[in-house]
């Protein structure tokens, strides 16, 4: 059939139909080969729009990923540089391992989300400035999808969970030695080497204790809606891949059906 493919595009269309048998035969075959052409030309167009699509959906994630992760990431070494631990107070040890922890976890999850779009962006955006159907296939966006996917999560989902624990954190050390009520060093003793004891009821109206805890009790409602936002969004951005996955499959079934009822038809003839 390949070899009957190879014909004029100007060929007459199927409206006349008061001719002889052999005219009226040829100009069927020739609508034929015609709607062929259309159709494959159609389906190759429509391939080309999706590739390009999903180099410019990569290209948007890298750009998205790259301001995000640059931003976040100075934040927190601004934060960690410029916080300012009062030396006459006792800080709980486990409150200054945990924003030491997610400080350092914090800065190389962005960092390694921005290395991965800093490698990637320039060879999508030498290909998309080429305005070139076929260039598309020397992105390496296709090959470099897990990747891409992987600064896209590391530097939203990730990332800005651990930024949130990391205001939580910042709060607690910045706001709990304000008046500590005497938990400070040094304290009254009553005799040498002995340390005047802190009662509970001092600590719980502790001023400071209590701005922490109000930034905590309002972080983590917004932490987990932040979890629920995530989790619905990536499970829509499923449903919705999948539902065009679906209908190109439908139409692709739809082209072959045309094409066998043609197929069949020309046989005929």
């Amino acid at each position: 059939m390949s070899s009957e493919l190879n014909v004029p595009m100007g060929s007459p269309a199927p409206g006349v139909s008061e001719q002889a048998a052999d005219g009226r035969g040829m100009d069927y075959r020739d609508w034929v080969r015609r709607s062929y052409l259309e159709l494959v030309s159609s389906n190759h167009h429509s391939v080309q729009a999706l590739s390009w699509r999903k180099l410019y959906l990569s290209r948007a994630k890298l750009k998205a990923s790259s301001r995000t992760s640059a931003l976040l990431s100075g934040f927190a070494m601004v934060a960690m540089v410029e916080v300012q631990l009062e030396m006459q107070y006792s800080y709980p040890p486990v409150l200054l391992i945990a924003f030491s922890v997610c400080t350092t976890v914090l800065v190389a999850v962005h960092l390694f989300a921005l290395l991965i779009s800093t490698c990637i962006l320039p060879n999508v955006e030498a290909v998309s400035n080429i305005h070139n159907l076929n260039s598309v296939s020397e992105s390496p966006h296709e090959r470099m999808h897990h990747y891409i996917e992987l600064a896209w999560g590391f530097s939203t989902a990730l990332g800005i969970l651990l930024f949130l624990t990391e205001v939580v954190l910042l709060c607690w050390i910045k706001f709990l030695p304000v008046d500590s009520g005497g938990v400070t060093k040094p304290a009254t003793t009553v005799a040498p080497g002995v340390t005047k004891p802190t009662s509970v009821s001092s600590v719980v109206q502790n001023s400071g204790w209590k701005a922490a805890l109000a930034s905590t009790i309002i972080m983590v409602p917004v932490g987990v809606i932040f979890v629920v936002f995530t989790i619905h969004f990536y499970r829509s951005l499923v449903r919705h891949k999948t539902e065009r996955h679906h209908q190109e499959i439908e139409a692709l079934h739809k082209i072959k059906s045309e094409l066998d009822g043609q197929e069949r038809g020309l046989q005929a003839v």
